[in-house]
């Protein structure tokens, strides 16, 4: 098949969201390191702040692997940051929630994460941004999902 213009259109784009997740994976481990957390851990804590979540859940709501997450959790559990719970809606599908210090640490890392934003965001105007947002959730819904046992 040829080449299309929005097919150029749409490889620029997926090539700069490469780029801006570095970026953002950088920039994130730079605001958690002395925290010891890392991208991904700081994701499964965000995923968890307000309510407790199965493995499935967090990979779902990330478009993660269930592997990778559980591998991560089991990892965090080692280190004092979540816990897993009795899950009343599944026998063997635990929860994952955060601990307090998990929850301290999150906490702390999501204050430095406001002010980083804020600074990072300050060249761009807000209408600019929100349909930057909108058009990667829809490029985001466009992916089929995959189908994924609980």
């Amino acid at each position: 098949m040829p080449r299309t213009a929005k097919g150029d259109a749409l490889d620029a784009l997926i090539y700069a969201i490469f780029k801006v997740n570095g970026c953002l994976i950088r920039g994130g481990e730079a605001l958690s390191k002395d925290l010891n957390l890392n991208a991904t851990r700081w994701q499964i804590l965000g995923a968890i702040d307000t309510q407790p979540r199965t493995v499935a859940q967090i990979a779902r709501h990330f478009e993660l692997t269930r592997q990778g997450v559980l591998w991560a959790v089991r990892i965090m559990v080692s280190d004092g940051l979540v816990e897993l719970i009795r899950n009343p809606e599944h026998r063997r599908a635990k929860l994952v929630q955060p601990t307090p210090h998990g929850r301290a640490l999150f906490n702390a890392v999501s204050r430095r994460q406001r002010k980083w934003a804020s600074d990072l965001a300050e060249p761009f105007e807000i209408p600019e941004m929100q349909a930057a947002a909108g058009l990667l959730l829809k490029l985001a819904t466009a992916f089929a999902p995959e189908p994924e046992a609980d």
